[in-house]
């Protein structure tokens, strides 16, 4: 089981948020109790200065990207590609994370503090990657932040085809069971739909909607994925 960390000191909310508008927030800190408090209310933070740096955002997109139960699109060349690949988890979150902060990749976002945040965010339990390995080498992965059936993705990176693809068909095999239609058992949050992500199946909700799921899929039990690990483990 995950490790709560003290309550944030921030007053976080939605309640001013304009329909449409994406930033709901500046400033605050990176806390633990602080970034899952957001979470928790459909929030998440990301710099405003060039490169993701300060000061920290604090973002509801509408609409927003989701991966539903049920809606992951594999395609027949990625299906070839899946056994190409060794699925593991939280063998090497910290050098998935620096993968995925690369200065060298456009949009870069992740910054020193915002890696460290998710690093005490993992050695707490809430933290976790999904990798992909081939002939004992990291090849792929992705990171997030799971709170019971939610499953808040960050970032993935790839340096073989289909690598980061294969992080995420391994990720919806370990959430598993998807519940019922209009009451998922989990839901994948990827904030922003891009055309890459659409055609893995990710489609966007109104905020509201979002909201709803979120609410739903927070009461839901945490999938056995993340119950191998014990908080504060490397």
């Amino acid at each position: 089981m995950p490790t709560e960390p003290p309550p944030t000191e921030w007053a976080l909310s939605l309640a001013q948020v304009v329909p449409g508008e994406d930033l709901a927030g500046v400033g605050a800190d990176l806390e633990p109790g602080t970034v899952l408090a957001a979470y928790r209310i459909g929030l998440f933070p990301m710099g405003l200065g060039e490169g993701g740096t300060d000061p920290i955002g604090w973002w509801s997109p509408d609409p927003r990207g989701v991966l539903l139960p049920g809606d992951l699109h594999v395609s027949r060349s990625l299906r070839r590609s899946l056994p190409r690949f060794e699925v593991r988890v939280d063998t090497a979150f910290e050098e998935v994370v620096r993968r995925c902060a690369d200065p060298s990749r456009d949009g870069r976002w992740i910054t020193p503090a915002i890696a460290t945040a998710y690093g005490r965010l993992h050695r707490l339990g809430w933290a976790h990657s999904v990798e992909t390995w081939q002939a004992g080498c990291l090849v792929g992965g992705l990171y997030g932040l799971a709170i019971n059936g939610l499953f808040a993705g960050e970032s993935m990176f790839h340096t073989v085809t289909d690598a980061s693809k294969a992080a995420l068909v391994g990720l919806v095999e370990l959430l598993g069971d998807g519940g019922q239609p209009g009451l998922p058992r989990w839901m994948v949050d990827v904030q922003w739909r891009t055309e890459h992500l659409a055609t893995l199946g990710i489609r966007e909700l109104p905020r509201e909607r979002y909201l709803e799921l979120l609410g739903h899929v927070l009461r839901q039990p945490a999938p056995d994925a993340w119950s191998h690990r014990d908080a504060g483990s490397p």
